[in-house]
C-alpha cells in the first residue's frame, strides 16, 4: 500500500485556514505597507507576516522538514520540503484585485505530494494529495472532485496566461502568439487561477514563460490529480523548470511543439 498523506493534507488545510484570516485582515487596508524586492516586484507586510505564521506553525509540527519560502527563503534540510507562497498575486492584492492566493505544498524527494491553493478574497479553495484526487470546496468534508476536460483539439481550447511582456523579454512571443492563434479562446486569467480553472475543465491549456519553485509547486498536485499535465517549456514533469505548460493532457504535445516553434 501507498504512503498516506492525508495528515499532511490535513495540516496544510489547516495552516491556510489561519492564513487566510491574517491576509484577508490587510487586504484593501489603507495602511498597507508596500516595498520593492531586489527583483523589482512588490511585497507587503501581509506576504511577510504570512510567511512567518506559516513557518512557525511548521516549526511546530513538522520540525524535521525543510521550509522553501518565497519571502524568506529556505530553511532547515531533508528530503521532505514544505513550499509556500504567502500571497501568489501581490500586485493583485495590493491594487485590491481579489485574485490572489496562499500556495502550500509538501514536496517529497523531489515529487509534489500535496499542493493547497487558498484564494479566500474569491471564497475559493483547492487541494489535492498524491493518488486520491484533486478537489475544491469548503472543506475537505464539503468537496466536489475536479476533473480537466475532455477537448483534444487546439481549435476547440480555451488558453489562459498571465501576461505578454514575459513571452516578449525572453524572445518567446512568436511562438506564444502562434499558440493563441490556434486556439479557440484566449483569456489572461493570470497566476494560480489559470491552472485551477484548467484543473476544473474551464480553461484547457494555461504557461507562463518564467516562474519559481514556489509559484508552481502546490499547482502541480492539484493539475495533475485532476488528470492533467503540467512541465516546463522542454517537456519536464513537475515545477523544477523555470516556466510552465499545463494543459488537459489530450493538448500537451501539440501545445510544447507549437510554443517551441517560436524559438530563436
Amino acid at each position: 500500500m501507498g504512503q498516506s498523506w492525508d495528515d499532511d493534507l490535513r495540516l496544510a488545510m489547516s495552516i491556510v485556514d489561519q492564513v487566510d484570516a491574517l491576509t484577508l485582515a490587510r487586504f484593501g487596508a489603507a495602511d498597507l505597507q508596500v516595498s520593492t524586492k531586489p527583483d523589482l516586484t512588490p511585497v507587503t507586510e501581509a506576504d511577510t507576516d504570512a510567511e512567518r505564521a506559516i513557518r512557525s506553525m511548521l516549526q511546530r509540527t513538522r520540525s524535521r522538514d525543510m521550509v522553501v519560502g518565497e519571502e524568506m527563503g529556505a530553511t532547515g534540510h531533508g528530503r521532505r520540503q514544505w513550499v509556500v507562497d504567502p500571497i501568489d498575486g501581490t500586485k493583485n492584492f495590493v491594487r485590491g484585485v481579489p485574485v490572489w492566493a496562499t500556495l502550500v505544498a509538501l514536496v517529497d524527494d523531489r515529487t509534489p505530494m500535496v499542493g493547497v491553493v487558498s484564494a479566500p478574497a474569491l471564497g475559493r479553495r483547492w487541494w489535492a494529495a498524491a493518488g486520491t484526487g484533486a478537489f475544491t470546496g469548503r472543506s475537505l468534508s464539503s468537496a466536489r472532485q475536479l476533473h480537466v476536460s475532455s477537448v483534444d483539439h487546439l481549435s476547440d481550447a480555451s488558453l489562459s496566461y498571465s501576461s505578454l511582456s514575459g513571452w516578449e523579454e525572453r524572445g518567446l512571443l512568436p511562438g506564444f502568439l502562434d499558440l493563441t492563434r490556434r486556439c479557440w479562446r484566449t483569456r489572461a486569467y493570470g497566476d494560480f487561477w489559470s491552472y485551477m480553472m484548467l484543473a476544473e475543465g474551464a480553461v484547457d491549456v494555461a504557461c507562463e514563460p518564467e516562474l519559481a519553485l514556489h509559484d508552481m509547486a502546490a499547482l502541480v498536485p492539484i493539475v495533475t490529480e485532476a488528470g492533467g499535465r503540467f512541465t516546463s517549456l522542454d517537456g519536464t514533469d513537475g515545477p523544477w523548470g523555470a516556466d510552465a505548460v499545463a494543459t488537459n493532457g489530450a493538448l500537451h504535445e501539440e501545445t510544447l511543439a507549437v510554443l517551441r516553434g517560436g524559438r530563436p
